[in-house]
């Protein structure tokens, strides 16, 4: 009697995809290696060991994403990940380096979501472009997990002479935003609850590198840049104005909204400032660049519904308020909850 050969392909993950073992060196070279090797050696090491300019401050963002559906209109987990990540560096003034990625894994999910997860991480990187350089995969028993859970570390420089933070915004200064808010949050939620819409409403999920860089080539008198993720708009506002010790108001007949999405939010009872975007960032612009900075972005596809939507002032110092269309002004506070939980 012999032990019958073990079962070496699957269609679903099993925990052994997890073991470090024969089944995860399987899952390492059917998988992450045809996605991710890009005609490059493909080293099994414990670590990286990569090239970095000369000049320039390093910049560092680590970030974790459990999207539910995983695969939505305008994207899935795996490209989220990428520009969440991507982001979060460019809105910094960095230039996205490398990217480094684990996945945590439930048992059962089926190998050909993974598959496409990971087709679409390789060609947002591409997009950057940005090679993803390390990662690790583990797997949870099934109920434990939401299918695939992703963490991403994101490297990249800050070129010598660009220098951004929350706290250099300046009463005059003008708030500008990149196009229409509340795409991403309300597109997880229509897929999710089988909502539907009069169109079919995309997330505006994409990389804000080429962006960024636009904005900081056409003035360096941007204060400070944000990517309005988790809490919207309102959560990047407040922190500005905290950070700075000024205050903020909006105009809200300037808001940039998609009809879907103001419908939506109507509907639901929800506040568009606090939906979230993984494509839209916020800048804090000198008042006498605005206009410069503003026609920049517009020439830009990602700011291509660019507009100025408010400003800085140096009344109420740590409070965002908006004028609303009949001439009254309310505060627009932090999110106390989640408005929408599991969306990046």
């Amino acid at each position: 009697m012999t032990c019958p050969a073990p079962i070496r392909k699957y269609d679903s993950v099993v925990l052994g995809h997890g073991s470090g073992g024969r089944l995860s060196r399987d899952l390492i070279a059917d998988v992450f290696r045809p996605a991710f090797a890009n005609g490059q050696p493909f080293a099994i090491e414990d670590q990286a060991t990569l090239p970095f300019p000369a000049s320039g401050r390093l910049a560092v963002t680590t970030d974790s994403f459990v999207v539910r559906p995983l695969i939505f209109p305008g994207g899935d987990i795996g490209s989220l990940a990428v520009h969440g990540t991507v982001n979060d560096l460019a809105v910094g003034g960095a230039e996205p380096l490398y990217l480094a990625a684990s996945f945590i894994l439930e048992e059962g999910l089926d190998i050909r979501i993974l598959e496409l997860v990971c087709a679409s991480m390789r060609a947002a990187c591409d997009a950057v472009p940005l090679p993803l350089v390390t990662g690790d995969t583990k797997v949870v028993d099934r109920g434990k997990g939401d299918g695939i859970f992703i963490t991403t570390t994101g490297v990249g420089v800050v070129p010598t002479g660009i220098n951004l933070s929350a706290a250099f915004a300046r009463p005059g200064d003008r708030v500008v935003v990149s196009g229409t808010l509340g795409d991403h949050g309300i597109a997880i939620l229509a897929a999710r609850e089988g909502i539907e819409l009069e169109t079919t409403l995309e997330s505006d999920s994409a990389s804000l590198a080429g962006l960024a860089r636009d904005i900081l080539g056409a003035s360096r008198a941007v204060r400070c840049m944000r990517d309005p993720t988790r809490g919207g708009l309102s959560s990047a506002l407040n922190e500005i104005a905290a950070a700075s010790n000024v205050g903020i108001v909006l105009t809200e007949d300037r808001i940039p909204l998609r009809p879907e999405v103001r419908g939506a939010c109507e509907l639901l009872g929800l506040d568009p400032l606090y939906v979230a975007n993984e494509g839209k960032l916020v800048a804090i612009v000198d008042a006498e660049e605005t206009n410069r900075v503003l026609e920049a972005m517009l020439r830009n596809e990602r700011g291509r519904d660019a507009r100025v939507i408010g400003e800085v002032v140096d009344r109420h110092p740590g409070v965002v308020t908006m004028r609303s269309v009949v001439g009254g002004e309310r505060i627009v506070p932090l999110l106390a909850g989640e408005q929408l939980p599991r969306i990046c």
